[in-house]
């Protein structure tokens, strides 16, 4: 193997590991908001005696009936993806932003493409992982009452198979998700960072960076989250058992639009900032301090 060989899959090797290291931080720290998140998006009328009526009431609804434990469901899918799903994040980012370099695009360009070619790549990664995942959080009965994650995923594949219908429903929908958030996320957080002058001190160093890391989260997920809402909505349980009602992406943005207003396609909006602002702060950060330390180190 050449040298030029090896130091491309020693750099891969430290992307991989650092975005390893990033998606597990974040995932730890931020899934219940995920999980509030995701009960929300399912909701579709507010007559339902069995609906949260804020956020609020979400998070005490479930301490009150599931526990401690039933904001940390569906925890076994993202974190069994998280390796590989931040590790395709990051790394493709990287190799789509030299690649971009052989094109005449202005940086702020190369940024926003090169996250988009990562967030569609990643889609391709997790969507099984992400239908589990719903799956498990929006079973409201108590931790120890709900199949286990594999089990669950046995459950999937013999009742529907592998497919568009099975483990991989929601596929275009998660596409448009990880597709749009990256574009926004990347693409905004490489160029205000390019553009505010890097601070001496290294308090306020971190303060600028995550300050503009969880602006990108943010932005990302007010850009995405009508497909957020669409792949619940197809990856969750129908309306109607044995029915289903959203198979589409586009539709079933269409339908949830027609149906119940403009509104409930950001449904679930606040738990996603509150998870993916300081979220997506956390991940670059990490990201960034231990693939410099694998770069000194290894």
């Amino acid at each position: 193997m050449s040298a030029s060989n090896v130091s491309l899959l020693r750099e891969t090797s430290r992307q991989v590991v650092a975005g390893g290291s990033a998606g597990l931080m974040e995932i730890c720290l931020m899934h219940p908001l995920d999980v509030v998140k995701t009960r929300l998006q399912v909701q579709r009328s507010k007559m339902d005696a069995h609906n949260y009526k804020s956020l609020g009431d979400c998070f005490r609804m479930i301490f009150q009936k599931e526990g401690l434990f039933g904001f940390y469901k569906g925890i076994i899918p993202p974190i069994l993806a998280e390796t590989p799903k931040r590790a395709v994040k990051f790394s493709t980012f990287e190799q789509y932003k030299k690649l971009l370099g052989y094109v005449s695009l202005s940086p702020g360009l190369t940024f926003a493409i090169a996250g988009l070619g990562s967030g569609l790549t990643e889609a391709v990664v997790v969507n099984p992982f992400e239908v589990v995942k719903v799956g498990l959080q929006v079973n409201q009965h108590t931790f120890t009452e709900q199949p286990s994650t594999f089990a669950y995923a046995r459950q999937i594949i013999k009742k529907e198979g592998w497919g568009l219908q099975g483990l991989n429903k929601g596929f275009t929908a998660t596409l448009g998700r990880h597709g749009i958030f990256n574009m926004a996320y990347f693409g905004f957080y490489h160029n205000v960072k390019n553009i505010i002058p890097a601070c001496k001190d290294p308090t306020l160093e971190f303060l600028r960076k995550f300050g503009i890391g969880f602006l990108s989260g943010t932005i990302g997920s007010i850009f995405n989250i009508p497909f957020d809402v669409a792949k619940s909505r197809i990856q969750g349980p129908q309306p109607v058992p044995g029915e289903i009602k959203y198979r589409k992406c586009l539709k079933t943005m269409a339908t949830v639009y027609q149906e119940e207003g403009i509104l409930a396609l950001y449904r679930g909006l606040l738990p996603k900032v509150m998870r993916l602002g300081p979220g997506g702060a956390v991940m670059l950060l990490v990201y960034e301090h231990v693939n410099v330390w694998l770069q000194k180190n290894w």
